[in-house]
């Protein structure tokens, strides 16, 4: 009877998470390119966004989705959209990743690496 309780309570409790109000206009979308990053971007602003010569990405509303691509697969455009709660989107064929970060994880960051 408890186990049941507990796998009840499970899914209440993760639907719980993506109800709490996360402040998108401190949550980043992070684009990188072959390793390098290309820019970070609110995502409070609706905007379209122009990677390399062959990949395309949307901010709307909040969420972030691949809206073209020129890969033969179409996977990246296929994803579910990402929001402020966190996710990435990745082109393998063009070598683009688009991920969500927070304020925080960019404020634990170091600015300079010392060799």
């Amino acid at each position: 009877m408890v186990l049941i309780i507990v796998l009840a309570l499970i899914p209440c409790v993760m639907m719980a998470f993506n109800l709490i109000p996360v402040d998108e206009g401190r949550a980043r979308l992070e684009i990188s390119m072959d390793g390098k990053i290309l820019g970070t971007y609110s995502l409070a602003e609706d905007r379209v966004i122009k990677i390399g010569d062959g990949n395309t990405c949307r901010i709307e509303d909040g969420e972030v989705f691949m809206s073209a691509a020129d890969c033969p697969d179409q996977i990246c455009v296929n994803s579910a959209h990402i929001n402020a709660h966190g996710g990435s989107i990745v082109c393998l064929p063009n070598k683009v990743i688009l991920k969500i970060v927070s304020a925080e994880s960019q404020e634990d960051e170091p600015d300079v690496i010392a060799s």
